[in-house]
């Protein structure tokens, strides 16, 4: 991206992507202008030329649904969303960590950014992983797998809380450690407690503000 978004211009990009994830095929101008409450279509086409001047959409002229995401499929065929992340704040019970409620935005960043490639970004919330450089307010860059080892930074879900923690296990006996000598570590027996790994922390970001998980 060559020039940073507007919050206006972010927020018509995030319900681009919302819309094309959920439906498989973006909106008309008419949808955004209704969706985001500008007075006309006019007004989207405005956003619309802007975001594509940086380069995180692509125009096809002569379509009410003329937009692509660089990197998604070929024209006149429905576009894939592969080329931003999601960015998931607080998650609620029960509920799967992607579900459209709770992703807050997208980030324009491609998911090989990061190695092994992220599946979205997590907002962290609190300091119990201060020491090793994780602070309220970032994005943790997480890749979806339940293939850890020991001393790996994972996102874990223990009933009904998901929390950012380094994982160590012995049998079944699992140790989710913070780093940040204020918070005790986690204990949990296999045997009679279940224990679902959500995924690997690849990276982070820094200093992006709002809720999410600590």
């Amino acid at each position: 991206m060559a020039r940073p978004l507007t919050a206006r211009q972010q927020t018509v990009y995030d319900f681009i992507v919302k819309t094309m994830t959920e439906l498989g095929y973006p909106p008309t101008r008419a949808e955004i202008a209704r969706a985001l409450g500008f007075r006309s279509p006019n007004a989207a086409e405005e956003h619309l030329r802007a975001l594509d001047r940086k380069g995180v959409i692509r125009m096809i002229p002569g379509t009410s649904r003329g937009i692509r995401l660089p990197g998604g499929s070929p024209e006149g065929e429905p576009a894939a969303v592969d080329s931003g992340l999601p960015i998931v704040g607080s998650v609620a019970a029960g509920s799967p960590i992607l579900a459209a409620e709770h992703i807050d935005r997208y980030c324009p960043l491609p998911a090989d950014y990061f190695s092994p490639r992220a599946d979205y970004l997590l907002r962290v919330r609190g300091l119990s992983m201060k020491d090793v450089g994780i602070l309220d307010g970032d994005l943790l860059a997480v890749h979806r797998t339940q293939q850890v080892r020991d001393g790996q930074i994972v996102v874990a879900r223990l009933e009904d809380d998901v929390t950012v923690k380094r994982f160590q296990r012995d049998g079944n006996h699992v140790t989710l450690l913070a780093e940040n000598p204020d918070f005790a570590p986690i204990e949990i027996d296999l045997a009679h407690q279940h224990l679902e790994i959500e995924g690997l922390g690849v990276g982070v970001i820094r200093g992006d503000n709002g809720s999410g998980l600590g």
